[in-house]
């Protein structure tokens, strides 16, 4: 039997984790997936008001979420969690990052900082495209 939904819950997502996590176990001869984040957190409180989040495994960064508000943008910042999670990437071994974007979100930014796009599909809204891109990282 299967079941579309739009609403797996916990339990639903960490069986298709778990899953391929063990399937590329048994075929790669060990398991290295691990998250990593760079939080921003607001100094008065110590919330999270935005940062990078992502993941490392089989030797590849993959940047997979990116958010600063709008107060923390054009000051470094980005670039800074940029390049500590690259640094963090390259101390657990890896030696490229890809990353996903959307022409209207960053991709100069990330040109910038050395990462190379390597395809784009167009998407909505007209005249939009997603951008991959990736890096080669060196200590």
């Amino acid at each position: 039997m299967l079941e579309l939904t739009d609403a797996p819950g916990a339990a639903d997502e960490a069986v298709i984790e778990d899953g391929l996590a063990a399937f590329n176990e048994a075929a790669a001869g060990y398991r290295d997936s691990r998250p990593l984040a760079v939080l921003a957190r607001d100094p008065a409180t110590g919330q999270t008001i935005g940062g990078l989040s992502g993941r490392t495994s089989f030797g590849l960064l993959f940047v997979d979420l990116v958010f600063l508000p709008d107060t923390l943008r054009g000051q470094g910042v980005g670039s800074q969690a940029l390049a500590m999670m690259e640094a963090e990437a390259i101390r657990r071994g890896c030696k490229a990052g890809f990353l996903l974007t959307i022409t209207f979100q960053a991709p100069e930014f990330y040109a910038r900082h050395g990462w190379e796009e390597f395809g784009r599909i167009a998407c909505d809204p007209p005249g939009t495209a997603r951008v991959f891109m990736r890096k080669t990282l060196q200590a």
